[in-house]
Order: C-alpha cells, then sequence, then structure tokens
C-alpha cells in the first residue's frame, strides 16, 4: 500500500468517526469522496470472512484508528455546539448530507446521456418514502422527554452508527437521532473522554451500560451491513445506489423544522421524576423538552448560508478524492 493510499485511508476515516458524531454526514459518502470506498468495502468483508491479507488488516486498521481519535477528540465540541447552537449545526447538516447527492447521481449515471434505469428510480422513490417515514416517527417521539434506553435500543443505535461507516449517503448519527439514541450516546462518549483524562475509573465504569451494547452494535452492523451491500452491489446495483440517493435527498426532513431545548422549571416532570428548585440545574440539556424552533430573520439567512456551506464542504471533498485518484493513475 502506497503512501497516498495511507494519507487518504487516514483523512478518510478522521471524517468517518465526524460521521459518527454529526447527524446528517455519511461516513460512507466521505470514504467514495477520497477514493477508497471499494477498497474499505473489499477489506472489511474480506476480514470479516477471516481472509486476512496485510493490505486489508492496514487499511482497516489506519481507517478505524483516526476515526476513534476524531470520536475521542471532538464528541465534547459536537455536544456543546448542539446545545448552544442546534439551528446552526443542523443547518450546516443539512447542507453537508445534500452534498453528497451529485456523487451518488454520478455513481448511478455511469454514462452521460443514457437514461435513469427503471430500478434506480423505484429505489429513489423506495429511500425517500422510507426516511419520510423514519423522520415522522421522530418529530412525533420529539415534542416530550425520552427516558433511558434499553439495551435492545442501543444495540440497533451501534447498528445505526456502523451505517455511517459503510453507506454512502446514509448517516448514522442521523439514524441514531430518528431514535432518540444520539444525544445518550454522545454523552456517555464525551463523559468516558473526561474521565478517562481524569482518571477517574468509576466514571468509565457508570457509562459501560451504554457503551457496551453500543459498541456491539456497532461491530455486528458492520459485519452484516459489509457483506449485505457488497452482495447486493454487485447483483443490484442501480437500485440499491437508488435507494441509497432517496435516503440522503429526505433525510433532512428530520432535522428541520428545528427543534430547541427548553430549560426546566419547578414543576415540570421529566422521566417521571417532578423537578423541584433543588434538583432543576441537575437536569442535563439532552432531557429537556423539545419545542419548534422559532428563527428570526437573520437566522433564517444564516442557515441558508450554512446549507449552502456544508453542500460545498461535501463537494470540495468529493472534488479532492477525484484528483487524488487521477494523481495516482
Amino acid at each position: 500500500m502506497n503512501a497516498g493510499m495511507l494519507t487518504r485511508a487516514g483523512i478518510g476515516g478522521a471524517l468517518m468517526g465526524l460521521a459518527n458524531l454529526v447527524p446528517g454526514i455519511s461516513g460512507g459518502t466521505m470514504l467514495v469522496a477520497l477514493g477508497i470506498y471499494t477498497q474499505f468495502i473489499d477489506a472489511v468483508s474480506d476480514l470479516t470472512r477471516f481472509r486476512l491479507t496485510r493490505r486489508s488488516i492496514v487499511l482497516v486498521g489506519v481507517v478505524v484508528l483516526f476515526a476513534g481519535l476524531a470520536i475521542a477528540g471532538l464528541s465534547g465540541l459536537i455536544s456543546r455546539m448542539l446545545i448552544d447552537h442546534r439551528w446552526a449545526m443542523y443547518s450546516l447538516f443539512i447542507g453537508l448530507t445534500w452534498g453528497g447527492a451529485p456523487l451518488l447521481w454520478r455513481m448511478i449515471r455511469t454514462e452521460r446521456g443514457q437514461p435513469i434505469a427503471r430500478s434506480a428510480m423505484f429505489g429513489i422513490a423506495a429511500g425517500v418514502i422510507v426516511m419520510a417515514g423514519l423522520a415522522l416517527l421522530q418529530m412525533r417521539s420529539a415534542a416530550g422527554s425520552h427516558g433511558e434506553p434499553g439495551v435492545v435500543m442501543l444495540l440497533l443505535g451501534g447498528i445505526a452508527g456502523a451505517s455511517a461507516m459503510i453507506l454512502p449517503g446514509i448517516s448514522g448519527a442521523y439514524l441514531m437521532l430518528l431514535l432518540g439514541l444520539y444525544d445518550t450516546i454522545i454523552d456517555a462518549i464525551k463523559t468516558s473522554v473526561e474521565s478517562a483524562k481524569a482518571g477517574d475509573v468509576s466514571g468509565i465504569v457508570d457509562q459501560l451500560h451504554t457503551i457496551v451494547p453500543v459498541g456491539l452494535g456497532v461491530v455486528l452492523g458492520i459485519a452484516v451491513v459489509t457483506n449485505v451491500l457488497r452482495f447486493v452491489l454487485h447483483r443490484y446495483e442501480r437500485a440499491t445506489l437508488g435507494v441509497l440517493l432517496g435516503l440522503l435527498i429526505a433525510a433532512p426532513a428530520g432535522l428541520y423544522p428545528f427543534r430547541e431545548g427548553v430549560k426546566p422549571v419547578p414543576g415540570d416532570i421529566i422521566k417521571g421524576q417532578v423537578i423541584t428548585a433543588e434538583t432543576v440545574d441537575e437536569v442535563k440539556p439532552k432531557d429537556w423538552t423539545q419545542r419548534l424552533f422559532r428563527p428570526t430573520l437573520t437566522q433564517i439567512g444564516g442557515s441558508c448560508g450554512l446549507v449552502i456551506v456544508g453542500f460545498g464542504l461535501t463537494l470540495a471533498i468529493d472534488r479532492l478524492g477525484r484528483r487524488s485518484n487521477t494523481q495516482a493513475d
């Protein structure tokens, strides 16, 4: 494996780690943009079937290492930004998400001037319908507070996170958001990192009931999704890419209209507990009741600008990957 491939694997891994923290960015899309997606899928599929080669081990190892570093280093910042500037972050997420659409469209249309396959069009429609349904479920559950998720839901959240590492166009963090698990998982990661820095072993142990099921779900998701994707891409490539594009196009439906947390006051009931003057400051922002956000004209303009910025960033990464591939050839 040459130095250029290792460099792209490191950058791709870091972007993929960021994707697992940010609802809207697909780690798979970042790997496609950097020109290592096919190699990564093949390498993971080989490893899960115990076909061990040096190339596969090094490629997956570099991507996973840099993804882990990004998650550990940025989880606290992303968590704070989502609490203090949610509308701005979500606007950026929408732009980053839609920026992957031209990339997937190019993968579907391999020859210019040729009509799009009917299977791809049906796939796009199916993806839009599925994501719109998930968004409706998320909006119905967002108005109130959530209780602590169980092991099964955390396992599903891990599988959703794994999908961001594998599927271009689908954000695992976004799926976690739809499942009502995003804040819980981000908070557990942030607390674990802070506890590790402080040498607080008990603080890390307290988060294991969240991190372990999620971690198992990630491992299971990678093993299953990689091999399923490899199969369907070979058998039903256009339809599969169409579904992924449909999911991506409709993904922002669960982010907009934006919502904001409402700080509790004494007398509110959260997680079955009556909030008192003594406990009101102990309620974490992730547990606050959500309501529709009413933006000012300035915020609307800023939101549109951030959508454009996010769209441009994804396109820029795609261009970087295509240029690197051309130079390598």
